[in-house]
C-alpha cells in the first residue's frame, strides 16, 4: 500500500532495464516498475513497443519517499546516467521506444523538473531534448523484464551497457545508495 509520503515519477532513459537496475541502488526508492508509458493502444507489448510505431516509450515507474530523497535528486541523478540530448534513442538502441521522457504524475513535479533540466544543460553542448509531459498512461511490461539485472547479471547486455551506469552511479552519487 502506497503511503501519503511517496510519490512517483514516471522515466524514460533508454531500455528500461537500465533505469530499473540503477534506481534499485538508490535510497528512498520504494518501488520500481518496468513498463510502457505514452502509446496508443491498450494492453502494448513488448514486441509491438520494439517496433516503434506504438507511441510507447520504454520507462519506470518510480514510486519514492520525499523526505529521505527529493524529486530534484532523482531527476539529477537520472539526466546524468543517460543522454538526454539524444532523440529517439540511447547509444545502439534506437528508436522512439528509447526516447528520453518524464511523464509527471503532479502538477507541483513540472517547476521541479523545469528547473532540474535548467540546472543539468550546463553539462551538455547540446540541448536537453527530453520529453516532458503529464503522464498519460502507463501499462507494467511483462514479468520476464521486471528486475532483468537482477536475474541476468552476467548477460552481454547487462555487462555492457547496464555494468558501467551502474559503476557511474556509484561514483557519483554514493551518498544517495543504499548500503550494499
Amino acid at each position: 500500500m502506497k503511503n501519503n509520503q511517496e510519490n512517483q515519477i514516471v522515466l524514460g532513459g533508454g531500455c528500461f532495464w537500465c533505469l530499473e537496475a540503477t534506481f534499485r541502488l538508490v535510497k528512498g526508492v520504494t518501488n520500481l516498475i518496468v513498463g510502457y508509458s505514452d502509446g496508443n493502444i491498450d494492453q502494448p507489448t513488448y514486441e509491438q513497443v520494439c517496433q516503434g510505431n506504438t507511441g510507447y516509450i520504454e520507462v519506470i515507474q518510480l514510486t519514492f519517499n520525499p523526505t529521505i530523497i527529493s524529486l530534484d535528486s532523482i531527476l539529477t541523478i537520472f539526466f546524468t546516467l543517460h543522454d538526454p540530448t539524444s532523440l529517439a534513442r540511447q547509444g545502439n538502441d534506437v528508436g522512439y521506444q528509447y526516447s528520453s521522457a518524464v511523464f509527471y504524475t503532479k502538477n507541483d513535479q513540472k517547476n521541479i523538473i523545469d528547473k532540474v533540466v535548467l540546472k543539468v544543460s550546463r553539462l551538455y553542448i547540446k540541448p536537453i531534448v527530453t520529453i516532458i509531459k503529464p503522464l498519460k498512461n502507463f501499462y507494467v511490461a511483462e514479468e520476464e523484464h521486471q528486475d532483468y539485472f537482477t536475474k541476468h547479471p552476467n548477460q552481454a547486455y547487462c555487462q555492457i551497457i547496464i555494468n558501467p551506469k551502474i559503476t557511474k552511479l556509484r561514483q557519483y552519487y554514493s551518498r544517495y545508495l543504499v548500503s550494499d
